[in-house]
């Protein structure tokens, strides 16, 4: 409903804009000989409209009481050193600058109602998103859902579960020393490599993107996980050894921590997590 309503303004707005100009030709056009003035009048109501979108109203109103208090000043010189008669002419700017500063304020006011819906519409997004934008792997939020169903089956019908948590050793450093084009290429090699490294019923998900962390949930036991573990450290090490390793410029070395499943120790997805965490502070 603010967002219709925003657009409404906005697009009122804007057709007031469109008629003020009208009326402002029209007038302008129709008085020839008051050319000059109605050319510096027309100026100063934009300038103060200008000052008015860029600041707020308060500095567009304090604009205008100077406008109003400068024209009277100039009409009150002509009528009374030049003799100029006092006309219906004299008060149309009196009316045009407040109107147009009026108008860009309802410009500005629903530009910074759109800005901030569609700002707090990309943080819903962001945070009710389950896949993550670059690798396409499930994020945090898929794993908590995924995990709470596993770990049910896993204590259900007795099956081990095993979380593997991986990320890349010196990550810190080594983003210092590669283009922003290539860590997202790394980022995705090491996903693709992680994701070949398991099977089809196991699932893998990016828990941090902005520190790349890998979680992989294993229908496993521990012992099972380290199959996995010794293939993924293999095909790193053939990565390396290859033309990707020196596409990157760096060698990847993957650190991994695995937990396996207790429903004493780990009850709970995030709980799973910190121990996986623990583990994977032993692998140096």
């Amino acid at each position: 409903m603010r967002r219709s309503q925003s657009s409404l303004i906005s697009d009122g707005a804007y057709l007031l804009l469109f008629i003020f100009s009208f009326v402002a030709i029209v007038y302008m056009a129709g008085d020839p000989d008051r050319y000059m003035y109605n050319i510096i009048f027309l100026n100063a109501a934009f300038l103060i409209a200008i000052i008015t979108y860029f600041t707020n109203v308060t500095a567009g109103l304090i604009l205008n009481i100077l406008f109003i208090f400068g024209y009277g000043t100039f009409t009150l010189y002509r009528t009374v050193v030049e003799g100029a008669a006092v006309s219906a002419q004299n008060y149309v700017w009196l009316v045009l600058t407040p109107l147009l500063t009026l108008i860009t304020w309802m410009i500005t006011m629903a530009n910074k109602r759109l800005q901030e819906d569609n700002e707090r519409l990309r943080q819903l997004n962001q945070s009710l998103a389950t896949v993550d934008e670059h690798t396409d792997l499930k994020n945090n939020l898929s794993f908590q859902k995924d995990a709470t169903v596993f770990m049910a089956l896993s204590q259900r019908y007795k099956m081990p579960l095993t979380l593997l948590i991986v990320s890349v050793k010196y990550w810190d450093e080594i983003k210092r020393m590669i283009s922003r084009d290539q860590m997202t290429q790394t980022i995705y090699t090491v996903s693709q490599l992680s994701q070949t490294s398991i099977r089809t019923n196991d699932s893998l998900y990016m828990l941090n993107a902005d520190n790349p962390t890998w979680g992989m949930l294993l229908f496993t036991d521990r012992e099972g996980a380290n199959v996995v573990v010794d293939r993924l450290r293999q095909r790193a090490r053939e990565l390396n050894e290859t033309e990707g390793g020196s596409r990157f410029k760096v060698e990847l070395i993957l650190k991994i921590g695995a937990v396996e499943y207790s429903p004493e120790e780990t009850p709970t997805p995030l709980e799973f997590i910190v121990q996986a965490r623990k583990q994977l502070e032993y692998d140096v």
